[in-house]
């Protein structure tokens, strides 16, 4: 199993990779994962896996992404693997060990086997969800303005979003709620910005038809 875990980091949408320090493929960089143990059910099993290995324990979102099967994957023996697509909250700066870094998804480094492929599936997958679910919950923190979400939205769809067209669409569907606090106003003063939160943590359906678009 391997997961493509991605979190916003720095205004840009990044995947957790850590380097191989064995062949096949020595000293390239490779998506985290490992073997399904007799006791387990699968997400139950991923998140222990990167709890062991990278650390990161505060996964919001945990979903089965795709079967990679090409008979060519890997060298030798042919290894079927279950990819998974992991999110981590922007708010949140797991502790990783020194082989493990978090890579933007536009400039990936040289990848294992075909680990690049999973990552671009990874990241198509939550653009695709960003459009017609609450998925948002799992990158934002708790608590965020508009300004904070809209550049979330930014980096993960891959361009720029409308501050004032994210609030309309999103409360609009029932997703944000204000939470009556504000945060202190910019050195050009005006109003404190208020601060906004999801109406559930639960990945919901919430437009079957809805798609973001970048602006023409």
């Amino acid at each position: 199993m391997l997961a493509g875990v991605l979190q916003v980091r720095d205004d840009r949408l990044r995947v957790l990779l850590w380097q191989r320090a064995q062949e096949p493929h020595l000293h390239r960089w490779a998506l985290p994962g490992g073997r399904l143990a007799r006791t387990e059910d699968v997400e139950s099993s991923i998140r222990r896996q990167l709890a062991e290995k990278v650390d990161v324990h505060k996964l919001s979102h945990v979903e089965q992404l795709s079967v990679f099967s090409s008979p060519d994957r890997v060298p030798g023996r042919r290894v079927i693997a279950t990819a998974f697509l992991g999110l981590v909250p922007s708010d949140i700066d797991p502790e990783v060990p020194t082989d493990t870094r978090w890579h933007p998804v536009d400039e990936l480094p040289l990848t294992a086997f075909d680990h690049e492929l999973i990552v671009l599936a990874a990241r198509d997958r939550l653009r695709a969800k960003l459009s017609y679910t609450n998925i948002g919950f799992a990158l934002a923190p708790a608590e965020f303005t508009i300004s904070e979400l809209r550049r979330i939205y930014s980096a993960a769809l891959g361009y720029q979003v409308a501050a004032t067209n994210l609030q309309r669409v999103l409360s609009r569907r029932g997703v944000l709620e204000p939470t009556g606090r504000t945060v202190p106003a910019g050195p050009s003063g005006g109003r404190p910005p208020a601060l906004f939160q999801f109406t559930s943590r639960d990945l919901q359906v919430t437009d079957p038809f809805a798609v973001f678009r970048p602006p023409s």
